[in-house]
């Protein structure tokens, strides 16, 4: 499912703040997120996402 961009949740890096709808350009933004307090939690997000690629590369021999 698609999320609505006038709905969906962003951080702007360039203001450093969580917004809805339309505001920074894309390029300043990261998201959509589905919810606020997702938008404000986005490092932790992100490193767990890098940490599950970052497990997904790995060989067979050096997953933990």
């Amino acid at each position: 499912m698609a999320m609505d961009d006038d709905k969906s949740w962003w951080f702007c890096l360039k203001d450093n703040k969580v917004e809805q709808g339309p505001g920074c350009a894309g390029k300043d933004r990261l998201g959509p997120y589905a919810t606020r307090e997702d938008a404000e939690n986005w490092r932790e997000i992100a490193k767990r996402r890098n940490e599950e690629w970052d497990e997904q590369d790995k060989w067979p021999s050096e997953k933990n």
